[in-house]
């Protein structure tokens, strides 16, 4: 019978590495394929965790804990971006743009304007970070006392430096 090894800091930042590690690769490969046009970003994730489980290398609860974290992170970046909506419309006017691109750009930013609203109404609320979880670089708030950590890289979240709570908002 094989006895497990006591948690020691030295363990706990190996698997924090690697986890780290982990979010970077789907990331990256999750990236490649949405970005060739031949998936999109759920079924990009889903490949990615599939091909992993398949391989050997991770377990399908390691590729689906650390595929929540890329999801809830890019929810949040689609939610931020909808934010500045009216702005974008507002910057490109079709008033100032010529005729020719007017009524081409004109459709690509309302699209796009009211894709990216549907989107933030629908995360409204699903994204709230947690200690303990990965996420990319930003800015983390935490909702109790409102103590701002600065994530400078991909790392685990820790709990607030303040007052130990374990929620926090993001921002960039």
């Amino acid at each position: 019978m094989k006895r497990s090894e006591p948690m020691t800091d030295s363990n706990q930042n190996k698997d924090n590495q690697d986890d780290v590690s982990l979010y970077e690769k789907m990331v990256s490969q999750t990236e490649e394929l949405v970005g060739s046009g031949r998936k999109t970003l759920d079924e990009a994730l889903k490949r990615v965790q599939d091909d992993w489980s398949s391989a050997g290398n991770f377990t399908r609860e390691q590729s689906e804990k650390i595929s929540t974290y890329v999801k809830r992170d890019i929810q949040h970046i689609v939610d931020s971006a909808s934010k500045g909506k009216t702005n974008v419309k507002e910057a490109v006017d079709p008033k100032r743009i010529g005729v020719g691109a007017k009524s081409i750009f004109s459709r690509i930013l309302s699209n796009t304007a009211e894709t990216l609203g549907d989107w933030a109404k629908k995360s409204e609320g699903n994204l709230e970070f947690k200690t303990g979880e990965i996420t990319s670089p930003g800015s983390l708030t935490c909702k109790e006392c409102g103590e701002v950590i600065h994530m400078k890289k991909t790392a685990k979240i820790p709990p607030c430096p303040k007052c130990h709570h374990t929620f926090y908002r993001k921002s960039y």
